[in-house]
């Protein structure tokens, strides 16, 4: 497996890495270098699903899903979360359709570029979410709130998870069938509205049209 760690994320026209991770949707590994030549991937890379968001961002994949294989794009969702406990969230939260791997240790973020942010950067954004949260809160006081609110229970797994000294940003890569970056997303981490906020739908259904073409 590729860990060479970049000092930015991949954009357009870079060579994706291969990257071989423990599945979680399925026994075995997935590699990307499986697609190669057979199909284009939309790759999305997130914390492990201790972050509320992350949780969001994968289902939002799974329902894009049908409209992207609909056009021959496959999608992967990879969580840094250790596979047995991914699994077993996943058997009460399923994906149906949408293939998943565990990364515990980053390696996949670190290969596309995604940088970390420092413990002390992340502490002092407020998260504004009118409808969701009460008012605007810090990053682990709306991860607590929002866990309570949806159920989830941190586990010592979990806890494992959370103890890395810099957050991690998230992003996903549409790569060609040539191993090709077609369009990239990276997440902004600052205080405000557009905190943890995903891609636009529409600007990614569009780039996956060009890359099926």
């Amino acid at each position: 497996m590729s860990t060479h760690a970049l000092d930015h994320p991949l954009q357009p026209g870079d060579l994706a890495p291969n990257i071989v991770l423990d599945a979680i949707s399925r026994e075995g590994k997935i590699a990307l270098d499986d697609f190669r030549g057979q199909s284009p991937l939309l790759i999305g890379l997130f914390r492990g699903l201790h972050c509320a968001f992350c949780r969001r961002h994968v289902a939002a994949m799974a329902q894009l899903n049908p409209a992207l294989r609909e056009k021959g794009v496959q999608t992967l969702a990879v969580v840094n979360t250790p596979v047995e406990r991914a699994r077993l969230y996943f058997r009460y939260h399923p994906i149906p359709g949408l293939l998943a791997a565990s990364d515990p240790v980053r390696a996949s973020h670190r290969a596309f570029g995604l940088p970390g942010v420092g413990a002390d950067a992340v502490m002092s954004i407020l998260i504004d979410l009118p409808g969701e949260l009460p008012q605007p809160m810090g990053v682990i006081e709306m991860d607590e709130f929002l866990n309570r609110k949806e159920g989830y229970e941190i586990t010592e797994a979990d806890q494992q998870m959370m103890t890395f000294d810099q957050e991690q940003l998230v992003g996903q890569f549409l790569i060609d069938r040539e191993g090709i970056v077609r369009w990239s997303f990276t997440e902004v981490l600052e205080s405000g509205l557009q905190t943890f906020k995903a891609p636009n739908p529409g600007e990614l259904m569009s780039a996956a049209s060009e890359v099926a073409t």
